[in-house]
């Protein structure tokens, strides 16, 4: 199954910037049957224990975590860019394989001692999960597990999130552009 759902990520050379194999996950996103397992394979995972919301991070973090809450029957939570959540927020720096951002949370979003499972479309540095991590526990949320179809093995981000449980679908374990 691996390899079906590795069809259809369409790979980008040189993107956002020279040097950059980006994976681009809408095309796993509009393939219904790719996208269907993806979800479903997600969805066995967290069926014995439930989270309480999802987290997603933007903008394809949404999708992802809008699917599973649904299918799961829990909330979403998103996790945004500074200034698109209209209420008061915590906000994170981190850095990316190509520059740094941040992202910011609502200062209730989150229930004291609710479980969460952050999910994302893909993890390389670890900068953006850390991120949203640190927001949650910063709202009170009590993390399960981050969760991303695509890992690059050959980026560290593993390593920086060791302290936290870390499932991904898909390796990519070296860049080719």
């Amino acid at each position: 199954m691996p390899e079906q759902l590795k069809k259809a990520i369409r790979e980008i050379p040189n993107f956002p910037k020279e040097g950059i194999l980006f994976y681009d996950l809408t095309t796993l996103f509009s393939d219904p049957l790719a996208f269907r397992k993806t979800i479903d394979i997600f969805v066995n995972c967290y069926t014995d224990v439930r989270p309480d919301v999802f987290v997603g991070i933007e903008a394809r973090g949404f999708v992802l975590a809008s699917a599973l809450a649904y299918a799961l029957k829990t909330g979403v939570i998103l996790v945004r860019k500074p200034g698109k959540l209209p209420y008061k927020t915590y906000k994170e720096s981190y850095e990316l394989e190509y520059g740094t951002n941040e992202i910011e949370i609502h200062q209730d979003a989150i229930k004291p001692g609710q479980k969460v499972v952050i999910v994302d479309d893909l993890l390389a540095t670890g900068g953006t999960l850390e991120a949203a991590a640190k927001l949650v526990e910063k709202v009170g949320g009590n993390i399960l597990e981050l969760a991303c179809i695509v890992e690059l093995t050959f980026l560290p981000g593993r390593a920086r999130l060791e302290k936290y449980k870390l499932r991904s679908l898909l390796t990519y374990d070296n860049e080719k552009v």
